[in-house]
């Protein structure tokens, strides 16, 4: 069997904040419109899952059950019912934190669209920087 990779970028933004704060306010998806502009503008919880509308319309995320290592991955469902995996760590950093986005260039993103999405994790992880600083 072969295995298929995809090109990837880890996007990561320094926080000036302990990692517990950091794992605790990401974790909460009632957090995203405030710093994730690129994935929702407003979530709710719908019969027992997190609903987004976004720029794609109507989306579903599903994050990683809480943990002490800092794995915010999530799941996006989008409007065609594609599912995407989404890595995002909260690693210690001396006294602040890390927090990582692992993009992947998935079929059929051409490499300008695997660049404005990248964009837009860099713009949604400094506004999270931001947020949490101040």
């Amino acid at each position: 069997m072969t295995a298929t990779t995809y090109t990837s970028r880890h996007i990561v933004e320094t926080i000036d904040r302990d990692p517990a704060d950091v794992y605790a306010f990401v974790s909460d998806p009632r957090t995203l419109p405030a710093w994730a502009a690129g994935l929702s503008v407003s979530i709710d919880l719908v019969d027992g899952e997190w609903v987004a509308e976004s720029d794609l319309g109507r989306i579903t995320v599903e994050f990683a059950p809480d943990n002490p290592y800092g794995v915010l991955d999530h799941v996006v469902t989008l409007p065609d019912g594609t599912r995407v995996i989404n890595p995002l760590r909260v690693v210690p950093n001396g006294t602040g934190s890390d927090i990582i986005f692992s993009l992947f260039q998935l079929p059929p993103a051409d490499l300008d669209a695997f660049e404005a999405d990248a964009g837009a994790i860099v713009r949604d992880l400094a506004r999270l920087k931001v947020l949490l600083e101040s």
